[in-house]
C-alpha cells in the first residue's frame, strides 16, 4: 500500500505535522483526510468519535486556546480546507521536557498539511484570512465539565501571532493565564 500521508514529527515531542500525498490529474485531485493506519503509525491509537467544522469570518480572530481535561482529554488532527490559518499547540504534560512550548504551523489547501494534536496539549489558531474553515477530527466527545483554556496571549507561553488580534471571544477572552505554581495536566 502507498502511503497517502508524510508524517514529520515537531520539536515537541509527540506533535505532528502530516502533508497529504493527493492523487492529481486532469479531472482535480483526490486526498485521504484520515486513514487509521498510517495514524496508529505516530502513535495515535484511540479512534475518531466526533468530527467539527467551524468557520471564522473576521481575519485575525483566535480560537483558542482550548483542551479537555483527563479522563475526557482529547487528541485532534486538524486541517484547513478553505483560507488559511496559524495552528497553535502548547504543550501542557505535566513533567513534558517541552512543558509550555508552544508550536506554530501555517494550514491552507494549497500546503496539503494537518497538524495531530497529542493528548495534554492546549490548541488554537488564528485565521490569517477572511472566511475561513477549519475542520477537527477528535478521538473525545465535548464535554463541557472537562473543557479548560489558556489565555493566547498568555505573556509566558508568548505566541507570536502572525497578525493583530482582532477577534477573541468572551470565554476565550477568560481563559487562565499560567501561574508560576501551574504543574501542567
Amino acid at each position: 500500500m502507498s502511503k497517502k500521508f508524510e508524517f514529520k514529527e515537531t520539536e515537541i515531542y509527540g506533535l505532528w505535522v502530516a502533508e497529504r500525498k493527493p492523487f492529481e490529474d486532469e479531472r482535480g485531485s483526490f486526498s485521504r483526510m484520515f486513514c487509521a493506519e498510517e495514524f496508529h503509525e505516530i502513535g495515535l491509537n484511540k479512534p475518531i468519535v466526533q468530527i467539527n467544522h467551524s468557520m471564522t469570518k473576521i481575519k485575525g480572530t483566535v480560537r483558542g486556546m482550548h483542551m479537555q481535561l483527563p479522563p475526557h482529554a482529547e487528541a485532534k488532527i486538524v486541517s484547513c480546507p478553505k483560507g488559511s490559518v496559524f495552528d497553535v499547540a502548547v504543550d501542557l504534560r505535566r513533567g513534558s521536557k517541552t512543558f509550555l512550548s508552544w508550536h506554530g504551523e501555517l494550514l491552507s489547501p494549497e500546503n496539503k498539511k494537518m497538524v495531530i494534536v497529542p493528548e495534554g496539549f492546549a490548541h488554537g489558531f488564528q485565521a490569517l484570512t477572511s472566511d475561513c474553515e477549519f475542520i477537527y477530527f477528535v478521538t473525545e466527545p465535548y464535554t463541557p465539565t472537562a473543557e479548560r483554556g489558556i489565555n493566547a496571549q498568555d505573556k509566558r507561553i508568548g505566541i507570536n501571532w502572525p497578525l493583530e488580534i482582532t477577534c477573541l471571544s468572551e470565554k476565550d477572552k477568560k481563559n487562565m493565564f499560567i501561574s508560576d505554581d501551574y504543574e501542567g495536566v
